[in-house]
This record gives C-alpha cells, sequence and structure tokens, in this order.
C-alpha cells in the first residue's frame, strides 16, 4: 500500500474501537491494583448511622423476646421526689440514710441519682449530725448537695472520733448480729467447729459469767470466740436445694485456760448456751454504710425464713432470702416485697364443688433492704410494711 494512500472509513471506525477498549481495560486494572493508603482511609467520611426503624402502629403485635433468654433492662424513669420533701434539712442523732431518702425521694433506691458528691467536702458519702441537706436543681434535674455541719471545724483528733459517728443506712442495733457474727454455716463448719462440751457441775445451760469446758481446736489463751447454735436447715423453695444452716447468735467468749478440754468464760450471752453449740472466730469483714439503690441484675426470689420465727413479718424484722452475690445481691439493694397469692377454689363457676382452682396475684406488700449477702442467700430488714408479709412471699426489683 503506498504511504500516502488513505483510510477507508470502516477502517477507521475499528482502529478506534480498539483504541478506546484498551485504554478503558488499563484504567480498569490500574484501579483495581492499586490500595488506598491510611491517610486516604482516615480520610474518607464514614457511611451515615442508619436511621432507627420507626416505632411499630399501635395496632401491630409486638413479639417479646424468646423466653430461653430473658434480658434484663432496670425501669428508666425519672427520679420522683416526695410531695412533702423539705427544700433543707438539719441531720439530727439517730436519722438514717433511709430516713432521709424517704424524706425526699418517693422512691428511696433513686438516692444515687440524686447524691451531688461534692469533691471539695472529706468522705462526701458519709453523713453526720449537724451537716445540712438542700435540695437545688442543676441542669433542670433535682439534688441534694451537703452542707458539713461542725465536723470540718473540729480539732483532728475530735474529727476522727466523729467520723464513727456518721448517722447509718439502717438502724444498727437491728442488725448488729448478723453482720459480725456469721448467720449462714455450712456442713463442713456445723460438723468441723470447736464446741461447748460440758461445765464443771455438769450443767446443760449456761449464762454469762459462766465456765465452760470446749472441745475441738488448739486453743490460745485469750483467743475469743462467738458462741451459735446451729439453727433450721434451709432449702431452696424453688429448687430443693440445701442452701446451709442457720447460724443463731448465742453470746461471746475468752479462752482462760488452755489444755483438752479448755475453759471458756461466757462475757455476754444474748440467750442461754447449751452444750454442742459451736464456737466461730469472729468475722469483722462487714459493711457498715451502704447506699440504698436497686440491684443490677433480675432479681426474683422468696422470703425463706424469719429471725425468731414469727408467722407474720412486720417493719424492722429480719428475714433470709433464697438469693445472694452468686445472683448480684450485694448490701445496700432495695427489693420490693409481694405476698404470694394464695390458691382459691371458685365456688361460683357453676361447676359445685368441682369448681376450677384459681391462682389469685400477687399483691404489693413492703420493701426490704439487703445488708448482708452470701454466695446464694442473703439477709435483708423489712424497712416498710404496707400489709402482712410471711415466708414464702416473692421479693423482686422494685
Amino acid at each position: 500500500m503506498d504511504r500516502h494512500s488513505t483510510i477507508s472509513p470502516s477502517a477507521l471506525s475499528r482502529i478506534s474501537a480498539f483504541l478506546l477498549t484498551s485504554l478503558f481495560a488499563a484504567a480498569l486494572l490500574t484501579g483495581c491494583a492499586s490500595t488506598p493508603s491510611e491517610e486516604d482511609t482516615a480520610s474518607t467520611p464514614p457511611p451515615p448511622a442508619a436511621e432507627p426503624a420507626p416505632p411499630p402502629a399501635a395496632d401491630e403485635a409486638v413479639a417479646p423476646p424468646p423466653a430461653s433468654a430473658p434480658v434484663y433492662q432496670s425501669e428508666e424513669r425519672p427520679v420522683r421526689l416526695n410531695p412533702r420533701h423539705p427544700d433543707r434539712y438539719v441531720v439530727k442523732k439517730g436519722d438514717t440514710l433511709w430516713d432521709i431518702s424517704e424524706m425526699f425521694l418517693k422512691d428511696p433506691w433513686y438516692w444515687p441519682e440524686i447524691w451531688y458528691v461534692n469533691p471539695q467536702i472529706a468522705n462526701p458519702h458519709l453523713i453526720y449530725p449537724g451537716d445540712v441537706i438542700t435540695l437545688v436543681y442543676i441542669d433542670g434535674k433535682p439534688r441534694l448537695i451537703l452542707e458539713r455541719g461542725n465536723v470540718e471545724r473540729l480539732s483532728p483528733r475530735v474529727r476522727e472520733t466523729m467520723l464513727g459517728e456518721a448517722i447509718e443506712t439502717i438502724p444498727y442495733e437491728l442488725i448488729k448480729a448478723f453482720l459480725s457474727k456469721p448467720s449462714v454455716l455450712d456442713k463442713d463448719t456445723v460438723e468441723n467447729s470447736p464446741y461447748i462440751f460440758t461445765t464443771r457441775h455438769g450443767h446443760l445451760v449456761h449464762g454469762a459469767g459462766a465456765n465452760v469446758y470446749v472441745r475441738g481446736a488448739d486453743f490460745a489463751l485469750d483467743d475469743v470466740y462467738n458462741v451459735m447454735r446451729v439453727g433450721s436447715k434451709l432449702e431452696d423453695p424453688d429448687t430443693g436445694d440445701f442452701l446451709g444452716y442457720e447460724g443463731i447468735f448465742v453470746g461471746e467468749g475468752t479462752i482462760h485456760r488452755e489444755g483438752d478440754p479448755a475453759t471458756l468464760l461466757l462475757n455476754a450471752t444474748d440467750r442461754e448456751a447449751l452444750n454442742g453449740d459451736i464456737l466461730l472466730t469472729p468475722d469483722e469483714d462487714f459493711p457498715m454504710y451502704f447506699t440504698p439503690r436497686s440491684p443490677d441484675e433480675q432479681i426474683d426470689g422468696k422470703i425463706i425464713s424469719v429471725f425468731d420465727g414469727v408467722s407474720i413479718i412486720g417493719a424492722y424484722q429480719i428475714v433470709t432470702l433464697n438469693r445472694g452475690r452468686s445472683q448480684g445481691l450485694e448490701p445496700g439493694h432495695v427489693l420490693a416485697v409481694y405476698q404470694a397469692g394464695r390458691v382459691e377454689r371458685d365456688r361460683f363457676s357453676g361447676k359445685g364443688f368441682r369448681g376450677e382452682k384459681v391462682q389469685l396475684p400477687e399483691e404489693y406488700a413492703g420493701l426490704m433492704m439487703v445488708f448482708r449477702s452470701f454466695d446464694r442467700i442473703s439477709y435483708g430488714l423489712i424497712v416498710r410494711a404496707e400489709s402482712e408479709i410471711h415466708v414464702f412471699d416473692v421479693v423482686r426489683n422494685p
């Protein structure tokens, strides 16, 4: 072909198509082989957040979560003030934290939500007689602020003494025997602890000031022991599992002669000591102050016993629960108490004496606060009783 000859239109069209196709393929391969740098990735804006799904229509049924995997979500509701709350209160000797919580709050377990911790005050969680508590609003929300009374201006020695006079969460006199003395005894403790053997004169019952012979340990002079009686067997009414034995505080004594048997002087007794009562070393690791609050976990338990075995439980009586640390219960947790609904036969259903049995609903009965918890049981104080409370009544989150 002559170099000056012209290219036909059809040939030119085919060449153009070939060149365009080649360029496109090269660009595509280059883009696939390249990797964005960290700077490029960091500068790339994140994708927009997904819009929440619209709520279901009022007439649409919402399926509950599967029963096999319940998820507890605490109910969030605004802090409700007691309609009769003061704007300012001067703390008095004999007040408790629970009393003050009820004074300001309709739901006293919301105390942590309303208490303002002032970092400029030493021990801001402790409240003393003479302190002033004032209700204010911060960002539109109610808060209780503390103005320290005379404690801050006292000498160091006097102030140290005053630290032991902070108001109690609940009346200490009612629960002290359960705080400093073991109250739940496992099988090994019951079977292997030292015990009162007898006395010089062979008496079976002993009071304060008596000398008793004790066995079962290498006793040392001046050792101090709590005298405990093994009470009733504790079982979980829901599962039938053995939870331990109730430990009943009897008194305390001191070893004043070593040997086997050794001699224990009963320093003080709350009830008469008996031969066979066991001896345990005092437990000093217990909380003195705790904050009223709702449990973080879902609690669904029962009252399984009451101290001193009364049949009807009222305010400021101590009860045992079949739930403990393993279920999330801690000192300070507040629980609502519900009367267990009895089963009643319906005599008016038209079936005569063969009427069906009806389970009556539970009814709210009061509030209790946990003050000591073990692995699978806890002790609580009934702080509010609006009706009779009984063993096997139900406790749940308030």
